[in-house]
C-alpha cells in the first residue's frame, strides 16, 4: 500500500531539458534518457507524469474561475431578459430595423451594453492567466468578434439586434459553468444532468435561434431598412464567424457526450490542454509497476536523481 505519493518531481536537469521540448516522450526518447541518466524507463515515465501534474491548474482555481463566471452569466442573463421582455424586437426581429437609424437607446439597454462590454474586455485579458485550453485561439477570436460586434453596433445604432445576440449567448453559459463546477467537486450525477441541460440549451440557442433567427434577420430583413453599406457586410461577417465557432465547440460537446454515453460518466473537458491524470489515477495506473517493485523491498523504493542520490522514497506498510 502506498502511504505517500510524490507531488513534486525530483530535480533532474536532463529530464527537465527534455520536458521543455516534449511533455510526453516517445519510447525511443525514454530509452535514450534511461541510458543518459541511469534511471529505469519506468522511473522516467513516472517522473514525466508527476512533472505534468505539477503544471496542471489546481482544481480549486478552476472551480473559482467557473463559480464567478456562473454568477455573472446568471445575473446578466436575468437582467437582459428583464430588460428586453417588453421590447418588441425580442418577439419580432423586424423591429430591429424598422425606423433605423432613429432608434432610441433606453437607460436599461445602455447599462446592459456597458456592463457586457466591460465584462468581455476583462475576459479577453484574463484569458492569458486563466486555465489554458485547446480552444485558446478560438476564445480569443470569439471575444474580439463579440467586442467588435458590440462597438460597431453601438456606432451605427444596431443595438437592438446586438442585445439579442448577447441574450442568446448568455442563456447557455451559466449552465455550462455550473456543470463544470459539479465536475470539479466530483458530483457526477449532478454534472451529467447539468450537461444534458447545457447541451439541449446550446442546440436550441446557438445552433437554431442564433443562425435561423438572428443571422437570418441581419442578412435578409435588414436590407430594406438599412441598405447594404460597408457596416452591413462587416456586421454579418462577424456574426458568421461566431456561428463557425459555435459549430467547432459543438463538436467538442459531442465528444464529451460520447464519452459520457459509452463510459457512464462525463470525462474532462475535451478542450483541456493540460495533463488531467490526477495523483490518484497515477497511483492506480502509471506507477503500478513501480509499486510492485517497491513491494519486494521492505524499506521502500528510492528514486535516484541524475547524481545517483536518494531524492524521494515510496514507503509501504
Amino acid at each position: 500500500m502506498v502511504e505517500k505519493q510524490l507531488s513534486t518531481a525530483p530535480h533532474n536537469p536532463a529530464l527537465e531539458t527534455e520536458y521543455s521540448r516534449e511533455k510526453s516522450p516517445s519510447d525511443e526518447t525514454l530509452e535514450r534518457l534511461s541510458k543518459q541518466t541511469d534511471l529505469r524507463v519506468r522511473q522516467i515515465e513516472r517522473w514525466f507524469r508527476i512533472r505534468r501534474n505539477q503544471d496542471r491548474t489546481p482544481v480549486l482555481k478552476k472551480f473559482c474561475e467557473s463559480s464567478w463566471r456562473c454568477t455573472y452569466y446568471a445575473v446578466i442573463f436575468c437582467y437582459g431578459l428583464y430588460t428586453l421582455w417588453d421590447k418588441p424586437w425580442l418577439w419580432d426581429t423586424s423591429y430591429c430595423w424598422k425606423g433605423w437609424p432613429e432608434h432610441h437607446v433606453s437607460n436599461d439597454v445602455y447599462w446592459y451594453y456597458s456592463v457586457q462590454a466591460g465584462f468581455y474586455m476583462a475576459l479577453s485579458l484574463s484569458l492569458f492567466t486563466d486555465h489554458k485550453r485547446k480552444d485558446f485561439t478560438e476564445m480569443i477570436v470569439h471575444h474580439f468578434a463579440t467586442l467588435g460586434l458590440m462597438f460597431l453596433s453601438w456606432m451605427v445604432n444596431f443595438t437592438r439586434v446586438g442585445t439579442l445576440v448577447l441574450l442568446v449567448h448568455d442563456c447557455v453559459d451559466p449552465i455550462m459553468e455550473a456543470a463544470k463546477m459539479a465536475k470539479y467537486v466530483k458530483k457526477e450525477t449532478l454534472c451529467t444532468s447539468l450537461f444534458v441541460c447545457f447541451m439541449l440549451t446550446w442546440v436550441l440557442t446557438r445552433m437554431m435561434l442564433f443562425p435561423f433567427r438572428i443571422i437570418r434577420s441581419t442578412l435578409f430583413e435588414s436590407g430594406p431598412y438599412t441598405g447594404e453599406f460597408y457596416m452591413y457586410y462587416t456586421f454579418n461577417v462577424l456574426l458568421i464567424v461566431l456561428q463557425v465557432l459555435h459549430i467547432i465547440w459543438f463538436y467538442f460537446i459531442l465528444l464529451i457526450a460520447k464519452d459520457g454515453l459509452f463510459e457512464g460518466q462525463l470525462k474532462k473537458d475535451s478542450r483541456s490542454s493540460d495533463e488531467s491524470v490526477s495523483e490518484d489515477d497515477d497511483a492506480q495506473t502509471g506507477i503500478k509497476g513501480t509499486v510492485m517493485e517497491a513491494a519486494a523491498d521492505k524499506n521502500g523504493l528510492k528514486m535516484l536523481d541524475q547524481n545517483g542520490l536518494s531524492a524521494h522514497k515510496i514507503s509501504r506498510k
